[in-house]
């Protein structure tokens, strides 16, 4: 049995405890590996060593540790490859998904490395007579990243190329479902330059986790995750005096107008709505087509699409859509299908009860579409993160913003329309952080910045681009006179007042 252990100080550490859970095949459902689940005392021992590596590399110039990052992000280039198929061994996906993961992530590794331009202070002179006046962004210490199980590459990848190169020293705690990833990257970090103990991976479960948000060296925790958990991570760290941005649940509506291109909505909500098993938090779960002919005609071209999507292991080519995380997760999103139904909702394709030959074992669901659902019913209120599309018919724009304005999240959201002015007001009007104009997952360019509104997002700061900058510095304003000479008296006024 293949065991999964720690990163720390630059090797790999087997976990003394004995405290294991298993990592399993999602495409058979067998158990392929024990991950060790870090004690307290163990992320205790990691903090401490990304504290004694952090003044060497806070003092590395910006320039050299772009350097590094730039070795790691050809690396990343190189091994694409190698990555992609352990995330599909664990987490299921199909390969062109994983490399799509693996693409999104280098992206952020690749901004990442302008470090010596985006860490740049600015510098007044004369605010006062012979007084100049510089800022500065300075790294916070030692941060810590806790990553969910869908994107073990990506979602790493959006915190801690930024975190590396402002200067901090980062500790990852990912998902125990498919953790292997995260020690693949630690190592290829190693081997582009980076100094023992300024990345280090801790696996592990609630107690890990609660390690880090109680550890006083960990200056700054980032989270991707559901809401209910969001909000426990901000408010414990709040709680403990430390910068936070954590990253929450999702139910994000696609609102198709009448005068959309219905071919072109009908596929952007296949891949939307049933990439990666329905298992992102950008997956459109909600198609919100405007008038009765729209849902009409919208529902007619998505049942034989929905019907028809390839079902199969991650690993063959031809596959639409792998496998779910886990048996518990797939028999969790089944139970959301039975509420559907039982609630009212016209079930139009039927996801359970898919078994494949030869891996009948497999957490395997099929594409569901439920028509008529209501925002009462449990399909629409929650986050389901399978492969389950509702269809909410709204009679006019207005009604269909209303909807998505009424809804507690805010992460994601879209506009199929061939009218400017409709996806202009749209744009202005919608309450969510990130909005697509005919683009279903608006997922913003590593130089742009991700995150969502309401209940998605707990925290001030969007992660990556700029704004990932200023979560992992601190501003501090330097003032400064050079005397010119002895005595003069003392000075009872605000310098800038002379």
């Amino acid at each position: 049995m293949r065991r999964i252990g720690h990163y720390i100080g630059g090797r790999d550490i087997a976990s003394p405890t004995g405290r294991q859970a298993p990592v399993f095949n999602p495409a058979t459902g067998e158990e392929s590996g024990r991950v060790a689940l870090a004690s307290a005392a163990e992320v205790a021992a990691a903090v401490r060593t990304a504290a004694a590596a952090f003044p060497g590399w806070a003092a590395t110039p910006p320039l050299q540790r772009a350097r590094i990052l730039g070795r790691f992000l050809r690396i990343l280039e190189e091994r694409t490859g190698e990555l992609a198929a352990v995330i599909t061994a664990e987490h299921g996906k199909v390969l062109s998904d994983a490399r799509g993961e693996v693409q999104r992530g280098l992206e952020v590794v690749e901004f990442a490395t302008a470090a010596p331009q985006l860490l740049k202070g600015q510098m007044t002179e004369n605010v006062g007579r012979d007084v100049d006046s510089h800022a500065v962004r300075q790294p916070l210490g030692v941060v810590a990243g806790i990553t969910p199980f869908n994107f073990p590459a990506m979602v790493p990848m959006w915190m801690f190329p930024v975190a590396l190169a402002a200067g901090n020293c980062f500790i990852l705690k990912p998902s125990e479902r498919d953790p292997s990833a995260s020690l693949l990257i630690a190592r290829w970090l190693t081997e582009a330059g980076l100094p023992a103990g300024v990345f280090n991976v801790v696996q592990g479960d609630k107690e890990a986790v609660d390690a880090l948000l109680a550890a006083p060296q960990v200056k700054a925790i980032s989270f991707v995750g559901s809401t209910p958990i969001a909000r426990y991570i901000y408010e414990t760290a709040a709680k403990a005096g430390k910068r936070c941005q954590a990253l929450g649940g999702a139910k994000n509506h696609m609102v198709i107008l009448p005068d959309a291109d219905m071919e072109q909505a009908a596929d952007a909500l296949m891949g939307a709505a049933y990439g990666s098993a329905g298992e992102r938090c950008m997956a459109i779960s909600v198609a919100v087509p405007v008038g009765a002919e729209t849902a009409d005609r919208l529902v007619e071209m998505l049942k034989p699409r929905v019907a028809a999507l390839k079902v199969a292991p991650g690993t063959d080519a031809e596959a639409e859509m792998g496998p779910l995380i886990t048996a518990a997760h797939r028999d969790k999103v089944a139970g959301f299908i039975a509420s559907g139904e039982a609630q009212g909702a016209s079930l139009l394709v039927d996801g359970r009860g898919l078994s494949m030959q030869g891996h009948e074992g497999g957490f395997f669901l099929g594409g569901t579409l439920f028509d008529h659902v209501t925002p009462d019913m449990d399909i629409y209120r929650e986050e389901i993160f399978g492969p389950v599309l509702s269809v909410v018919r709204r009679d006019s724009f207005e009604d269909a913003l209303a909807l998505v304005n009424a809804c507690e999240f805010g992460n994601g959201t879209s506009i199929f329309t061939r009218s400017g002015d409709a996806a202009r007001r749209f744009a202005a009007g919608v309450e969510v952080g990130m909005v697509g104009v005919n683009v279903p997952i608006p997922v913003p360019m590593a130089f742009h910045s991700f995150g969502g509104w309401k209940a998605s997002l707990f925290g001030d700061h969007h992660m990556h681009g700029e704004e990932g900058f200023r979560f992992y510095t601190r501003l501090k304003t330097v003032t400064t006179r050079w005397p010119k000479g002895t005595g003069g008296g003392a000075d009872f006024v605000m310098p800038t007042m002379r």
